[in-house]
């Protein structure tokens, strides 16, 4: 007799359907796994033959073999340990096995029987929903699988004892509810900040249209802090993409009890990160900080600090919206639709044209230090700022700041007509300005012809690459939306404008 359990293999933010056939025969004591699996799964048998004997489950004498099909898909992770274990409980009689045929399951199992939570549960519950299925899945992994709908069956429970319980009647467990992470309320709020009124408004500007912001200045100019209130103005998750975010964070482990948030994340990886460790990558080809911050913020602080080619790494992602992963045997696709925000020193002492100041190397300080960013990366970066040194008179004496509530209230509107915008022109995926394809950016960012007549004077002066040129345009449309303008006037191009032209002299530099 073959017993069949419905389990899943990750690949991505998908579950591809395996299907645990576990056979028990006359032959050589032992237990087999087979169908590609790693490590982890391996080593699924010790677990899975000490879970059943603290459960009082003895095995038989005999060959027992376990085959994960397809056998050419590669299996990796502990999350097989429990499909495995049901599998051998029901070709051994202690639970019916037709009540299996109904659910995928997942879980790692503990030596006394035990189930430990696992990453995955929630793409394994959407893909199980997929599937008109139910989920077994670990009790502490139950809240975030709860998330894939409310119609889905799931069964949360502790341990192999309760499972086996459940099925045969004398014990019943819950449905387990959806988990809301709490958090704090006290989001460092841009009223903080002295000064620096330009920077702030380009924050606002790239808030409103999810643009990418490089920030130049001297040390101890705010640039740091200005980064850190982004999510304070950025506005919350929408359903799709907080399943879309919290599928991926589920991935990568990262789901803390299995709760959900709907704050856009807000990734700070060190300037000393791999390419591994910023597009994805690793024996399991983890999704990495670019992946972590979709739909949300990646700060990249001391810019040129991190190794050149990790930051063209960012190219793709940042034109795409997802990192591909290519290895030899596998090819694995994580969405990556985040909004770069970095900062770096004009140079490497830091106070390249500061009133005072003089480096010993001259010029060559600032070239070198700016050529290690390349130009195709500044390419893609839609506003580019100054952040001087905050005059002592802003510290002294300070204005009144406008607070993050107020500036939070713009964003939400210029968002709102941005989607309602896309909407109309039938598609619906596109949600802010700055992933606007260019053909659709020229029909719904038409200039006025003044505006027109000085972004073709700009364009030519400066010599925007087309690329550069369509972001303009991008921009300038974030501008009208904050305005509450249906056709861009030649404030907006001119403002666009002003963001784009240190760009081009630092991708002159590089």
């Amino acid at each position: 007799m073959v017993a069949r359990v419905s389990t899943v293999a990750f690949q991505g933010i998908e579950g591809v359907l395996v299907d645990v056939q576990v056979m028990v025969a006359p032959g050589k004591i032992g237990m087999q796994i087979v169908g590609l699996p790693d490590k982890a799964v391996a080593e699924s048998r010790e677990r899975v033959q000490a879970a059943l004997h603290a459960s009082g489950l003895a095995l038989p004498p005999k060959r027992v073999t376990v085959n994960l099909a397809p056998a050419d898909l590669p299996k990796e992770g502990s999350h097989f340990d429990l499909p495995i274990a049901l599998g051998l409980m029901a070709a051994l009689g202690a639970i019916p096995g037709d009540v299996l045929s109904d659910y995928v399951v997942i879980g790692e199992l503990n030596l006394d029987g035990t189930i430990a939570p696992i990453a995955g549960a929630l793409p394994a519950a959407i893909g199980a929903n997929a599937l008109g299925k139910g989920l077994i899945c670990p009790a502490d992994s139950g809240p975030e699988a709860a998330w894939a709908g409310a119609e889905i069956d799931i069964l949360a429970p502790r341990s192999l004892i309760a499972l086996a319980n459940h099925f045969r009647g004398t014990q019943v467990l819950s449905r387990p509810e959806p988990a809301v992470r709490a958090l704090s309320a006290n989001l460092p709020d841009l009223a903080d900040i002295r000064g620096q009124e330009s920077a702030k408004r380009a924050l606002e500007v790239a808030a409103a249209g999810g643009h990418n912001l490089l920030m130049v200045g001297p040390p101890g100019s705010g640039k740091s802090m200005l980064a850190s209130r982004l999510p304070s103005i950025l506005p919350a998750l929408c359903a799709p993409e907080l399943l879309e975010v919290s599928m991926i964070h589920s991935i990568a482990g990262q789901l803390s009890g299995g709760k959900l948030s709907d704050r856009r994340p807000f990734r700070t990886p060190h300037h000393s990160a791999t390419m591994a460790a910023l597009v994805g990558g690793g024996l399991r080809a983890k999704p990495g900080e670019a992946s972590l911050a979709h739909k949300g913020v990646l700060f990249l602080d001391e810019l040129p600090e991190f190794a050149p080619q990790v930051l063209d790494a960012l190219r793709q992602p940042l034109e795409t919206g997802e990192c591909v992963i290519a290895r030899a045997n596998h090819r694995v696709t994580y969405p990556a639709d985040f909004q770069l925000i970095a900062a770096m020193n004009p140079c490497r002492c830091g106070l390249a044209g500061e009133p005072g100041h003089s480096c010993a190397r001259g010029p060559r300080c600032l070239t070198e230090y700016q050529a290690r960013i390349s130009g195709p990366l500044m390419d893609r970066i839609d506003i580019r700022i100054d952040v001087p040194a905050v005059a002592a008179t802003d510290l002294i004496r300070p204005m009144a700041a406008e607070p993050s509530a107020d500036v939070a209230r713009r964003v939400r509107r210029a968002r709102d007509r941005q989607r309602e915008r896309f909407e109309t022109a039938g598609i619906p995926g596109v949600a802010t300005n700055a992933r606007c394809s260019t053909a659709m950016i020229e029909a719904l960012a038409e200039p006025d012809p003044s505006g027109l007549q000085l972004l073709r004077d700009a364009a030519e002066k400066f010599r925007f690459s087309a690329r550069g040129y369509h972001r303009v345009l991008k921009v300038a449309r974030t501008l009208a939306d904050l305005d509450g303008a249906d056709r861009l006037g030649r404030i907006h191009v001119a403002e666009a404008i002003s963001y784009r032209i240190p760009s081009e002299r630092l991708s002159a530099a590089a």
